[in-house]
């Protein structure tokens, strides 16, 4: 008997010294964060179509006050579809969710980046298509629930230059702008078959520059799902891995919010003083039963 009650003891140290150590491990490789910045600044050099008005900061107060001490602020005006910002449901679906009205839980989500920079290299009209969703799950496994999906085409490098970004000299005529985009047969399967937060890219429109008819946007506010465009940086995430942030503006009555997006994504550093920490936690438990 006493043989038997000494091996459960040990037994039951062991299990709980495995459990503690895995539990510390998480909590530790949980907060190892790295964040990543896909947001390109509002300047005066701010992406916008052209029906919209550009960017514009005026500096109100920048130096000392009469009073001794340093004082700066500023006014700024700007188009809510401005640089790297989120297209609210109603800005083409008549009825669909405004700005102020996107539930938070909606713009944060498992960061999934369709890469298509090879299919855009000679082709600038290039429409995501099933198959590129198709290659990313066959790679990285099916798109998870609450997903932010942004399509790669490189477009981020090219920015803020107008005749690169619209693939046109003529930056004020959208008949002539050249880049890709969402094709609407892949938008709406994944609609109907995955449980998507956010759908958006790193070019001006989700939908291609060619288009006149926009029906990614139409597909997107039917279905009160925000889309992102000219986001950033998306090179300096993992394809799968992720977790992105859309912090946009709360405009009250608003059609679309220019937005900090931002992902994090963990376990991206090698922390040896953590693995010690993990060590040590287990041999006191070891020690304490």
């Amino acid at each position: 008997m006493r043989i038997a009650n000494k091996m459960y003891k040990m037994l039951r140290s062991v299990v709980i010294a495995v459990f503690s150590v895995i539990l510390i491990s998480n909590a530790i490789h949980a907060l190892d964060l790295e964040v990543f910045d896909l947001t390109h600044a509002q300047d005066g050099d701010a992406i916008a179509w052209p029906i919209y008005p550009q960017y514009n900061f005026t500096i109100l107060q920048r130096g000392l006050t009469e009073d001794g001490y340093w004082l700066e602020y500023n006014a700024f005006e700007m188009a809510e579809h401005s640089g790297t910002h989120m297209d609210a449901p109603c800005h083409f679906g008549e009825g669909g969710l405004r700005v102020h009205q996107i539930p938070l839980e909606k713009l944060v989500g498992p960061g999934v980046i369709i890469n298509v920079k090879s299919k855009v290299e000679n082709n600038n009209d290039y429409r995501l298509a099933l198959s590129d969703i198709q290659d990313w799950e066959n790679k990285y496994n099916i798109i998870p629930d609450g997903a932010i999906v942004f399509m790669n085409a490189g477009w981020s490098q090219k920015y803020p230059n107008k005749t690169l970004v619209f693939g046109s000299d003529d930056h004020m005529d959208p008949t002539t702008f050249h880049f890709p985009g969402w094709h609407e047969d892949t938008v709406d399967w994944l609609l109907k078959n995955r449980n998507i937060h956010v759908i958006g890219g790193d070019t001006p429109s989700f939908d291609y520059g060619l288009s006149t008819t926009y029906p990614v946007h139409k597909l997107l506010g039917a279905n009160n799902i925000p889309g992102m465009e000219n986001v950033a940086n998306l090179d300096s995430i993992p394809e799968s891995g992720s977790i992105i942030y859309v912090a946009a503006f709360k405009i009250y009555d608003g059609s679309g919010s220019p937005s900090r997006v931002f992902a994090t994504v963990s376990g991206a550093t090698n922390n040896w003083s953590s693995k010690c920490l993990i060590i040590l936690m287990g041999i006191f438990y070891c020690r304490s039963y």
